[in-house]
């Protein structure tokens, strides 16, 4: 992975601007927020999902005890 980011190179502060741009023209100012507050709740539905696969695992060996 280190090697990856040595040979293509970590994007400098004039690569990060033209990507904001880029994605500023595809999507508009408008739609950008919308697509923010998506990613935000799809993180936090993934947190969960993970935090409750990890609690099943107990809940079954309490089960299993009884």
């Amino acid at each position: 992975m280190i090697n990856l980011f040595i040979l293509l190179g970590i994007p400098g502060p004039w690569q990060v601007i033209l990507i904001v741009l880029v994605v500023l023209l595809l999507f508009g100012g408008r739609k950008i927020p919308e697509l923010m507050k998506g990613l935000g709740q799809g993180m936090k539905e993934f947190k969960k999902a993970t935090k409750e696969d990890k609690g099943e695992p107990e809940e079954k060996k309490e089960i299993e005890k009884e």
